[in-house]
């Protein structure tokens, strides 16, 4: 469950990112709303898996999630530049996500 809420997490971190986008720096109400809302829903996510993953391999895989995500979204949804090196740095981050998170549960099993 707690491996679900952090991935949740993450991906909220992409949907508050996209209509922050929206709110034209928080001059409109609704996209404006929505970003707080689920802003909240993600930090709050976010902190009911830290006791059980540690605050740095949570924090790496929320933002890492968010990052690549919005990322993505923005080459595809707001037609942003991509290149071979921006897609394989993306590559490079999601596995140092889960190295991260690989290294970690070797480390709690020891």
């Amino acid at each position: 469950m707690s491996y679900l809420k952090l991935i949740s997490a993450g991906l909220l971190e992409i949907i508050w990112a996209y209509t922050m986008t929206l709110s034209h720096g928080f001059t409109r109400l609704w996209p404006t709303l929505i970003t707080l809302v689920v802003l909240w829903i993600s930090f709050k996510l976010l902190e009911s898996v830290i006791n059980e993953f540690g605050v740095g391999v949570s924090y790496a895989v929320f933002t890492g999630i968010g990052t690549a995500g919005t990322a993505l979204l923005g080459m595809l949804v707001f037609h942003e530049s991509h290149n071979l090196l921006k897609l394989i740095s993306l590559t490079v981050l999601l596995i140092g996500i889960i190295g991260l998170k690989l290294a970690d549960g070797k480390a709690r099993a020891s």
